[in-house]
């Protein structure tokens, strides 16, 4: 994994950690299918209790395709996290191009009963087939 390509992101006391990495044992790049996974560490750095509730990502292909996915919690499940507790998890996101991005946010729950939303940041998945420069300059803003 390029620790340039993750990213890290809070938004009250919540951190959203990503480590994303290519997934060539997974990828045909000559069918035009690059996987890559991606880890997540949600910490809560506040000091009341908070639960996810749903997650939505914006996800674009490296020829500008723009798809947007959205459900209820993470890998099945709604975590509570306790102040100083994390969750983390990994998941994956096959694509059609060498590179991408990912964003998005997921809907958390504090313990009066407010919804927020916390913003997972923009982070890159780039493979060995991606040209030079894939991932270092970002494509245009993506309106959330």
């Amino acid at each position: 994994m390029n620790a340039k390509h993750g990213s890290e992101c809070v938004t009250r006391s919540v951190r959203v950690r990503v480590h994303p990495a290519y997934l060539p044992d997974h990828s045909r790049p000559g069918e035009s299918r690059f996987v890559f996974g991606y880890r997540i560490r949600i910490s809560n750095e506040g000091d009341v209790r908070v639960k996810l509730l749903s997650r939505r990502w914006i996800i674009v292909d490296g020829d500008g395709t723009r798809r947007e996915v959205k459900g209820d919690g993470v890998v099945g499940q709604q975590p509570e996290l306790a102040p100083g507790a994390f969750f983390e998890y990994s998941s994956y996101c096959p694509l059609e191009h060498a590179w991408g991005t990912m964003e998005g946010s997921y809907e958390m729950l504090d313990h009066l009963g407010e919804r927020f939303e916390a913003r997972i940041g923009r982070f890159y998945l780039v493979s060995e087939f991606a040209g030079a420069g894939a991932g270092e300059d970002e494509p245009g803003d993506v309106e959330l």
